[in-house]
Order: C-alpha cells, then sequence, then structure tokens
C-alpha cells in the first residue's frame, strides 16, 4: 500500500511516525516533509498547499490514500480534488472544513443546532464593531474569521486595546483576508481543553484529548502561538463530561453539517472550556491539531491506519482499548516567535537522547542544509515523553529538551507543571 501524508509540522511527523509500522505500507511519502520525516518517509518537494501537484503526484505513483494534516489545504479543496478525481483521501471537504475556515459559519452553525458557545455578534465594518465594543463587557474576545495559523484570537481587557486590535486586524490586515470579517464574543472564564473526533461523518469512532498552552510563555502570559506544549488525556473528559459532549456538541454538529450537505469525514477538533456553567466551544477545527497531535497518536493503543480506513468506509471498530498512559510535549522554538526570529541555526542532538525510554522527538521547523541539520521555522522541535501518569511523562519530555541545542532555543518551563493539582 502507497501511503502519502501531507504538511511539514510536528502534527505530521507524528502522523508519519505512527504509521510507518503499519505492515501493509509499502511506500510512505510525505509532502514537503522536514529535517525529520526523511527517517520514516520519503521527502517530496511539493508544497501542502498546492493542491495540483499533489494530485499529479498521487496520480503519477499510483498512491492508495492520501492523509491530510493541515487546515489550509483542506479550505482549499483537496479532498474534492482528488475524490473528483477517484482518489482515496482522508479529512473533510471543503463545504465541511468551514467548521474551521469561517468562524462565522460554525457560530451560526452552533447557534441554529442550540450547541453550547459563548454569545457574539459579527461584524464586516471596523466602525461598527469599534460602536458595538463601547457597550461590551471587558475582557472581551476578538476573532479573526478566517484562518490565521492559530493566532487570529485576540483576548482584550479594556476598550483601548479592543479598539487596537480591530485596527490592526480589519484595517492593519495583520491576517489578510482572514480578518476582513470579525467576531467578537463573550469571554468565558474556566479550562480548556480539546477532543479529537475520528468520524465517518455520522458516527463517532473514537475519541482523543488533550490540553494544549497557546500563550507563549510561562503563566500563560504573552502573545497567542500555534502552540507551546500539550498533555494527554485532558482531566475534564470524564465519564459525565464524554456523555454530555457526544450529545450536546458532537452528534448536533455532524448532524448540522449533514443537513447542510457538508458531510464531516476525518478529524473534528473540538476546542473546548468547561466553565461553572457547564462546558462550552470555544472553537472546531477540521483536523487534528499541533502540538496536540504529538501526545495523542503516541496513547493510541490502536492501529492509526486501520482507524483512518475505518472513518473513509464508513466502517464501525469495536473495542478500540481506552487510553491507558499520559503523554506530554514541549514545544521548542526559536526565540521571538511568534514574531521575528532567525533560522538556519545548528541543531545538535546529544546522544543521549536514544538512551531516555519512552520519548519521541517529532521535528516540525527543520531542514538539512548540507549535511547538517538546521532550524528552518518558529516551532522547530516537540519534546515528547510518555508515562503511566502526567507528572511521569513531564519528566521524560524535559529530559528530552536537554538534549537538544541550537543557538537562540527557547521554550516554556510550565508545560503539565502541578497538573495533579490542577486535576
Amino acid at each position: 500500500m502507497k501511503i502519502l501524508v501531507v504538511g511539514e509540522g510536528g502534527r505530521e511527523s507524528a502522523i508519519v511516525k505512527k504509521i510507518s509500522d503499519s505492515p501493509s505500507i509499502t511506500e510512505l511519502y510525505i509532502a514537503p516533509g522536514n529535517g525529520g520525516t526523511s527517517k520514516y518517509a520519503i521527502n517530496i518537494n511539493v508544497e501542502s498547499d498546492d493542491i495540483e501537484s499533489l494530485l499529479n503526484f498521487a496520480k503519477n505513483n499510483s498512491i492508495d490514500l492520501t492523509i491530510v494534516g493541515p487546515e489550509i489545504p483542506l479550505s482549499m479543496g483537496i479532498v474534492d480534488l482528488f475524490e473528483k478525481n477517484n482518489l482515496n483521501i482522508f479529512g473533510p471537504t471543503k463545504k465541511a472544513s468551514k467548521i474551521e475556515s469561517s468562524k462565522t459559519f460554525a457560530k451560526n452553525l452552533m447557534k441554529k443546532y442550540q450547541i453550547p458557545t459563548a454569545n457574539f455578534s459579527v461584524f464586516s465594518n471596523s466602525k461598527n464593531a469599534i460602536k458595538y465594543l463601547k457597550s461590551s463587557k471587558f475582557p472581551t474576545v476578538i476573532k479573526a474569521d478566517g484562518l490565521a495559523g492559530g493566532k487570529g484570537v485576540l483576548i482584550v481587557n479594556n476598550f483601548k486595546e479592543a479598539e487596537n486590535a480591530i485596527e490592526n486586524i480589519m484595517n492593519k490586515k495583520i491576517f489578510g483576508q482572514s480578518g476582513e470579517k470579525i467576531i467578537i464574543e463573550e469571554f468565558l472564564n474556566g479550562k480548556e481543553f480539546s477532543v479529537f473526533v475520528f468520524t465517518d461523518g455520522e458516527k463517532i469512532l473514537h475519541m482523543l484529548s488533550a490540553c494544549d498552552y497557546k500563550k507563549a510563555f510561562d503563566n500563560d502570559e504573552g502573545p497567542n502561538t500555534g502552540g507551546m506544549g500539550s498533555f494527554s488525556p485532558a482531566p475534564q473528559l470524564n465519564k459525565s463530561n464524554e456523555e454530555y459532549i457526544v450529545n450536546n456538541i458532537i452528534n448536533p454538529t455532524l448532524r448540522g453539517l449533514n443537513e447542510k450537505q457538508h458531510t464531516f469525514k476525518g478529524v473534528l477538533y473540538c476546542g473546548l472550556i468547561e466553565t461553572q456553567k457547564g462546558i462550552f466551544v470555544i472553537e472546531f477545527n477540521c483536523r487534528l491539531g499541533d502540538p496536540e497531535t504529538q501526545v495523542v497518536l503516541p496513547t493510541l493503543d490502536y492501529n492509526l491506519l486501520t482507524l483512518i480506513q475505518s472513518c473513509i468506509k464508513s466502517k464501525p471498530i469495536i473495542n478500540i482499548p481506552k487510553q491507558k498512559i499520559s503523554a506530554v510535549g514541549v514545544v521548542l522554538v526559536s526565540d521571538g516567535y511568534p514574531g521575528k526570529y532567525e533560522t538556519g541555526k545548528k541543531i545538535n542532538i546529544d546522544e543521549n537522547f536514544n538512551k531516555i525510554d519512552n520519548s519521541y522527538l517529532y521535528h516540525a521547523g527543520t531542514k538539512f542544509e548540507n549535511e547538517q541539520l538546521i532550524t528552518s521555522g518558529g516551532r522547530v522541535l516537540t519534546a515528547v515523553g510518555i508515562g503511566k501518569n502526567i507528572n511521569e511523562a513531564r519528566k521524560i519530555a524535559y529530559q528530552v529538551t536537554n538534549t537538544v541545542k541550537y543557538k537562540n532555543k527557547f521554550m516554556r518551563t510550565d508545560i503539565a507543571l502541578n497538573y495533579e493539582e490542577k486535576k
């Protein structure tokens, strides 16, 4: 079986690593991949948003299944394109992907199907948005409608901050066309977590959970990033909450998409928050998260390829083992991220890494240049530890971080810290 994975980040590194052991795979490719994925797959020099070239590669190389990691090619309609050409592909269609690519679409869907979410208003004019904010309660949340790499959500504490945020998003276009429309919604106070649902569009085949850290600095300070670390499982996903989430969030969402003829096949990412008033949806994504994938996949005691194929073929799965181990991931970044940062720094991975049991090191912003591994992005690597509990996994993850050396290396030091107290 020939497999193509689309993407180049830590998420795709984890996917490639997880499926590489599948005995049915004869050839495994990734486009474009990174400095670490070549250990498990053949890197292909095609960007993840060049969907026509990806199609040609899949046709010319008789690819049996394509697995899409990032949201951009999904929002561009890569699934529609491949299916039109009778090629198997894992991910939602362009219409179904709107649940992530348009926050307005997602919020209106939730409103119609009474899915619990924060109260909101939508604006396409900055003056009207600023006028609305004059009578708003603070803190409040301002979101760019479209895709912004995980950075398009701003929590503002007063009117001045809100005014600046609207100016930057709508007029200065810091998120490009994604900010032509914004959502202003009430601030929800609680503990955030994520649930990842493998689905054939109607049935839930499996669920995984994680908590991530979006802020750049310790104590959840600084700007939003694509994610500085994560751990799994999420403590909020107990039996009672799981039933509530399935009945009041996931099933109504899938039903709503089906009724709009936007059937969702793939992984539905539910970004949730547990408050004193209950569990609410913060956002939906149309794929596995990053850096959450790096901690949920190592804990999946099941063949990922079989699970993916079951989603595509609407084939029920019986008895996927419940998660019995924990994982913690710490993202190593280039200093300055998510703002300006330098690349091209030599990366040295100490041989002691190979002596650390139950550990992984997933590459993201790395590449080889003259046989030397160097940094090539903001998020460089994810150090992951596996343990019988979160605290054990955390110790291993930070042991791994100590084996990685490069100039301007930065990371948060509080990923999964005091987990037992927070639990």
